[in-house]
């Protein structure tokens, strides 16, 4: 039997990835970015202690978000720009905060999960921040002056 290039480097490496097919795919991602994203000195303090996250109860809500993002799922129905004004408004995020989760996501992502789905969840983290940080800095921008 012949194998394609790819095929047997695949097998000699022993590190072939999957796509994201499921909300269990999707749990392993979510679990494995947060382990990452609450080792940074500059994130953990904006999660664990600004946004006060409590994982058991935010693990499920950010899987459902992205298995609406990914799968269209309709469990989510939050308004995720609220909740990011509010934590903003105690401590401002900046443009390196968005840098930052980027980078841990693209790397979670890339370390776990390859393929069309896991494309789209890197091409849809980059537009929400980037998004997130724009709509962020046009509000800093409408305040009034102190």
């Amino acid at each position: 039997m012949a194998s394609s290039p790819g095929t047997a480097q695949t097998l000699q490496s022993g590190l072939a990835k999957r796509d994201i097919c499921d909300r269990a795919d999707i749990e392993t991602f979510v679990q494995a970015f947060y382990a990452r994203l609450l080792t940074d000195a500059e994130l953990a303090p904006l999660f664990l202690d600004v946004a006060a996250i409590d994982l058991d109860k935010h693990v499920p809500i950010i899987c459902d978000y992205w298995q609406k993002l990914l799968f269209g799922d309709t469990s989510y129905q939050r308004h995720t720009m609220n909740k990011h004004r509010a934590i903003d408004a105690k401590r401002p995020f900046t443009k390196r905060h968005f840098a930052l989760w980027t980078h841990y996501f693209i790397a979670t992502m890339d370390a776990q999960f390859q393929g069309p789905v896991a494309d789209k969840a890197k091409r849809i983290a980059l537009r929400i921040a980037h998004n997130m940080s724009e709509r962020l800095a046009e509000h800093h921008a409408a305040q009034p002056a102190t």
